[in-house]
């Protein structure tokens, strides 16, 4: 069962923040075809979110074609996006564990590791754009 949690700080709307922890849970394999998401109620206990922004980002999920509601039963996982790649993501998730203890240790706070992590991850994208686009 997807844990969902809303970050105030942002500037993502509570829905956003809740469609993404959903597909994000999905291309990991957290959740499967056939998972049930959890009830608005629990939702709104978990979260102190309005039922509706709730509603909203299931009906955002059911757009998507990620999930689907049945009546009386709740929502479910009706695709995955979990790729061929999910075998490689234990290996990778020890050494980014690794570095991260690193960056901890060298004194980096969440948000510095966070800033250093996505400054990087664009520059590597952006050369590897680069490089397709020469051939």
């Amino acid at each position: 069962m997807i844990d969902f949690h809303l970050d105030a700080r942002s500037g993502v709307s509570p829905y956003q923040q809740l469609v993404h922890q959903v597909q994000q849970a999905l291309r990991l394999g957290l959740l499967s075809v056939g998972d049930q998401l959890p009830t608005v109620k629990e939702v709104m206990a978990k979260v102190a979110i309005n039922p509706n922004t709730v509603l909203k980002a299931y009906r955002e999920l059911e757009h998507l074609g990620l999930a689907a509601a049945r009546p009386g039963l709740g929502t479910f996982v009706t695709r995955s996006l979990a790729g061929d790649t999910l075998a490689a993501h234990q290996p990778l998730r020890v050494e980014l564990q690794t570095w991260l203890d690193k960056a901890l240790r060298a004194g980096l706070d969440a948000d510095s590791i966070e800033a250093l992590f996505m400054a990087t991850f664009r520059q590597a994208t952006d050369l590897r754009k680069a490089t397709e686009a020469s051939r």
